[in-house]
């Protein structure tokens, strides 16, 4: 009688990488097997992570979970994330080494506030991002209904170094090829990166150049006005609060899930 391998240890709410991509020395994307009774909107986030290292007394391990922002549409097959790599983080160090075929913890409950529902209609919708934080919009960017419901949508991101504009630059640039979502964009989408270290053509903070009027002349706008723009805004913390600061000074109001508004700001997740 043949034995009956032994199956490999499964991690609690398991799901397996299919993907990972290295764009830096400090950034990684990687996509992993959605559940089959997994459903979200486009913006939100999940839990996700791996197990910590056993209790040297009592040998149990307990999982390592962090907030990640779904950088894959609410239709897609798959997961995505994008991640940062910290070399002494307790999830990201480890993180930062998965290959194909592994698997990760995914928390099946979806929230977050960087949603289409909160946010009253508008004409042009903005989305502010430093870092990471660039990934529920590569979500929303994704998202049908983003361009169904609006005129236009500005794309800002901020990053230290060029090369840390890659992943969403790709991105924007295979949104206008694409067959399907392509054809929706059309001339509705405005890109708009800059860098604060490194030399490129727009240098500079976007709240910088927000308060200056520089990144409205760049971009052929007359402004932000809460009768016609809507603003998402994720990055890291300071950011975060330092967009709300110039967002309200051009008289919008922060809104929710359960009362809709001019913009929303993602308080989970920092990058």
């Amino acid at each position: 009688m043949t034995a009956t391998p032994t199956a490999a240890p499964v991690l609690p709410d398991a799901q397996t990488v299919t993907s990972v991509t290295h764009w830096t020395d400090r950034l990684f994307s990687f996509r992993v097997t959605r559940p089959a009774s997994l459903r979200f909107r486009s913006g939100e986030f999940v839990m996700i992570g791996l197990m910590g290292d056993p209790d040297p007394k009592t040998g149990r391990q307990k999982p390592i979970l962090r907030a990640y922002s779904i950088a894959s549409p609410a239709w897609d097959d798959e997961l995505e994330f994008y991640s940062i790599k910290v070399q002494d983080g307790p999830l990201t160090s480890r993180l930062q080494h998965i290959q194909p075929g592994d698997q990760i913890i995914l928390r099946p409950k979806p929230v977050g506030t960087l949603v289409h529902d909160a946010l009253l209609p508008g004409k042009r919708l903005w989305f502010f991002s430093t870092g990471t934080g660039f990934a529920p919009f590569a979500s929303l960017l994704r998202e049908p209904e983003t361009w169904e419901s609006y005129d236009e949508v500005i794309v800002t991101h901020t990053c230290r170094e060029v090369a840390e504009l890659e992943y969403g630059r790709r991105l924007i640039a295979d949104l206008r090829r694409d067959e399907l979502i392509g054809e929706l964009i059309g001339d509705k989408l405005k890109y708009y990166p800059t860098t604060t270290r490194e030399t490129s053509p727009v240098m500079g903070r976007i709240t910088d150049r927000l308060r200056d009027g520089s990144a409205f002349a760049d971009l052929g706008v007359d402004g932000i006005a809460p009768e016609t723009d809507r603003a998402m805004v994720c990055g890291s913390l300071d950011f975060n609060v330092e967009m709300k600061e110039v967002l309200e000074g051009f008289g919008l109001e922060e809104g929710a899930n359960s009362d809709p508004k001019h913009y929303v700001v993602e308080k989970a997740f920092v990058g």
